[in-house]
């Protein structure tokens, strides 16, 4: 029996309906989806509820996981949107390609990479990854086969890069890669005392590298407060004498009665991997996986957090307010008690998105990640939120379980735009309680004035 399909953050019930990819293309192509009843479903690494459709049908896109060209001299590759990263890399790194942007797992595919308009470490330089799509095709409710591009169906294009499904199925899509001396990269730690340390490294670590990350030890405070670790990296100039395998990979085999990642503990791992990666010095060689995507090799991590789930709360600050958005976000988690396991702190350049509602901007962003404690925790994302609008800053809405509409609203005003362009077969758990909670009248006058 098929696993259920659910978000990364298992906060939300796992779907109830869902059906293959291509039986779902079938009634598309038929015109035979009956409003609101669809939403591709990816590999559900997705944290929150952009994923899930109650009420409607998942089409469980994994099956259509085609790689379908590549060609090695203009550095491109086309395949089917439920291809994963992963297999993607494994294609064309033997030939000195890699994607130029990825996120924090390459367990996610093609498809959502595109729906979500993701971001890796290395924004300053290549921004997220719609900006390397030449094209897509996107199979709507109307029967036919749309070909966007930047070029060609330009407003439908931008809507489905970080549109969350929202557009249509996007059933393949043509990708611009990154030629590389290697996959893997050389890597650089540089400890912080404090957040402090973290402004004074972070604009030359952009300038200097191709990626870059901080990692910071939330729980410390006072004039330790935002201590952590600065990871540099370039790709290296040579391929390894024997590409690495990987590696077999760990895994969580069932749910703890309670999250094992509470405070205690959390001091423990900080204090070591504090110690271990700082203690790496002068600059390595390291296995991309391991700088990329750590938590890949072990299935199953997030059922750590217990049977209750897992909140993220990933947001974006300007410049401008960063110094007192930041300290300001990590002093709310210490002070409710609350401890986050990944907390990753990275530098956003001003590199625009050709998507609509992309969550990257220019500033900071801050990802945080709690055990759903239920009322506290939800108290405590509510005073995130706050923290981050009031500073002029946005959440980021395939990370998010529960923000409320006014904050979507505030962080995405141009979300009008994208129900304009929305299939009415498509619909999310998501999209459901922020965009269509707002006042319709909202979207009525945003017509007006375009």
């Amino acid at each position: 029996m098929a696993a259920p399909l659910q978000s990364f953050g298992r906060v939300s019930p796992p779907a109830a309906r869902a059906v293959p990819g291509v039986e779902a293309a079938a009634l598309l192509t038929s015109r035979r989806a009956l409003r609101g009843a669809l939403l591709a479903y990816g590999n559900g690494r997705s944290y929150g509820d952009s994923c899930l459709n109650t009420g409607g049908t998942l089409a469980d896109m994994r099956g259509m996981n085609r790689i379908l060209a590549f060609d090695g001299e203009r550095g491109v590759v086309t395949a089917q949107a439920g291809v994963l990263l992963r297999d993607l890399i494994a294609h064309v790194a033997p030939h000195g390609f890699f994607l130029p942007v990825v996120p924090g797992t390459e367990l996610v595919t093609l498809g959502g990479a595109i729906a979500n308009d993701v971001h890796g470490k290395n924004h300053h330089r290549r921004g997220t990854f719609g900006r390397h799509v030449e094209r897509l095709s996107l199979l709507r409710s109307d029967g036919a086969v749309h070909e966007a591009s930047p070029r060609v169906e330009k407003a439908l294009f931008s809507a489905t890069i970080g549109g969350m499904g929202l557009t249509g199925m996007i059933t393949e899509a043509t990708i611009r890669l990154m030629r590389v001396g290697s996959p893997d990269v050389v890597e650089e730690v540089t400890p912080f005392a404090a957040l402090d340390g973290f402004f004074e490294l972070a604009a030359q670590a952009d300038a200097d590298n191709e990626y870059a990350v901080a990692w910071i030890d939330q729980l410390a405070g006072g004039r330790r407060a935002g201590r952590g670790l600065m990871l540099t990296a370039n790709h290296a100039d040579e391929p390894a004498a024997a590409p690495a395998r990987p590696g077999r990979r760990l895994a969580v085999p069932f749910t703890p009665p309670v999250t094992v990642l509470n405070r205690p503990f959390l001091r423990l791992f900080n204090a070591a991997y504090r110690t271990a990666k700082g203690r790496a010095g002068k600059p390595r060689r390291t296995p991309y996986r391991s700088f990329f995507f750590p938590l890949d090799g072990v299935r199953d991590w997030n059922r750590l957090y217990g049977p209750r789930g897992l909140f993220q709360h990933q947001s974006v600050v300007p410049e401008e307010t960063a110094r007192r958005a930041l300290p300001a976000l990590l002093a709310a988690a210490r002070e409710a008690g609350q401890a986050s396991f990944l907390t990753v702190l990275k530098r956003f350049g001003p590199l625009a998105s050709p998507g609509l509602l992309s969550f990257p901007r220019p500033g900071y962003t801050l990802t945080l990640d709690f055990p759903n404690r239920g009322r506290a925790t939800l108290e405590l994302l509510a005073r995130l939120d706050r923290i981050t609008v009031d500073a002029g800053g946005a959440v980021n809405p395939y990370k998010d379980a529960r923000m409320g509409a006014p904050v979507f609203a505030a962080s995405f005003p141009d979300w009008p735009a994208l129900e304009r362009l929305r299939d009415p077969a498509f619909m999310s758990d998501f999209w459901r309680r922020t965009a269509l909670c707002l006042p319709a009248r909202n979207a009525e006058h945003r017509h007006a004035a375009e």
